[in-house]
């Protein structure tokens, strides 16, 4: 997608997705160092929201510590659930865009009701009720969203994780301005129509990847911006036993194939189902490929870019409206006094 063709241009949504860049450019790590300081007492950080606020941010950082070890020991729920949980002994972060999500809010008043001492707001908006509930509230600089699908908003979420937990470890948050480049490349890139034409006549969208959020987040984004049924398979959960219910007008899309796993995929999916299977990948898998920046230990922020990239075009294919959906809204469920 690009600016200069007014078939992207007329949309706030790919206005947003192309601020991306920026956001990433103009991030702050200096900025999360109060945080982290206030955090280093728990044993652990609890990350909370609704919808694209929670699913890639919380899971990558999750992730991410599990993979190359961390700090401190992250978990993560929705709010209501977690209004179920002893959390004294974890340092809450709730993210939400208006700052008026009613499932965070309830969860941080019954925080402060108990006398905890480290929740912490992560908003888009300034003055809101989650920032005056909170100890503290980061409001994030990449700017309010009219497009009802989160976009640049999740990836400073992100990176605000990122940030916290890389001053826990007294280390350097480097590589931003490659990242940068690196997200524009794949947001920018042509994809190829066949494979755009295929998705457009899918039935259903499923999405397939590791826990990082990303396969999640683009079966939401799916479902808010081509109006398609979408579901996500995590790991290898598309082999064993869905494949009883796919059909052939149904399409995976897999982001970043486990190598060992594409000949299984490919039996029991192409073979079996006679389904379409497409990757997300820096490599050419042995799938039709939408082939991506790499991305080094950010590389599921650039993974996100190319799904939402491929989301684009499918949507503006299908010929819908990809700034008004007919049901969604921007604030999901908001917190009213």
């Amino acid at each position: 997608m690009n600016l200069s063709d007014p078939k992207y241009s007329k949309y706030a949504l790919v206005r947003e997705m192309l601020e991306t860049s920026d956001v990433v450019n103009q991030f702050s790590h200096a900025s999360t160092k109060r945080f982290a300081e206030a955090i280093q007492k728990k044993k652990a950080l609890f990350l909370t929201g609704e919808g694209s606020s929670r699913i890639f941010p919380a899971k990558r950082a999750i992730c991410d510590v599990l993979k190359d070890g961390g700090p401190m020991a992250i978990m993560t729920e929705g709010s209501t659930q977690a209004m179920e949980y002893k959390l004294k002994d974890y340092a809450v972060f709730g993210a939400s865009n208006s700052g008026k999500t009613k499932e965070v809010v309830r969860l941080f008043m019954k925080l402060k009701e108990e006398g905890h001492d480290a929740f912490f707001g992560l908003t888009a908006n300034k003055d809101t009720t989650l920032e005056q509930i909170s100890m503290d509230t980061h409001v994030m600089n990449c700017g309010t969203e009219d497009a009802v699908a989160a976009t640049k908003s999740v990836i400073e979420q992100g990176l605000f994780f990122d940030s916290v937990l890389h001053h826990l470890s007294e280390t350097d948050l480097d590589g931003l301005d490659q990242l940068a480049r690196d997200i524009e490349k794949a947001l920018t890139a042509t994809i190829d129509p066949e494979l755009i034409e295929i998705l457009k006549n899918a039935d259903k969208i499923y999405f397939a990847g590791r826990n990082t959020g990303v396969a999640e987040e683009l079966t939401l984004k799916t479902n808010e911006i081509t109006r398609k049924k979408s579901d996500f398979l995590e790991g290898t959960y598309a082999v064993h036993g869905i494949e009883e219910v796919m059909d052939a007008n149904e399409v995976l899309v897999v982001v970043d194939p486990f190598e060992s796993e594409e000949q299984k995929f490919a039996e029991c999916l192409i073979d079996g189902v006679a389904m379409k299977v497409i990757a997300i990948s820096s490599r050419q898998t042995s799938f039709p490929t939408f082939l991506i920046p790499d991305g080094g230990a950010f590389k599921e922020y650039v993974e996100l870019a190319a799904g939402w990239n491929l989301l684009v075009d499918i949507g503006i294919a299908l010929g819908i409206d990809l700034d008004k959906p007919v049901r969604a809204r921007k604030v999901g469920n908001e917190y009213i006094l």
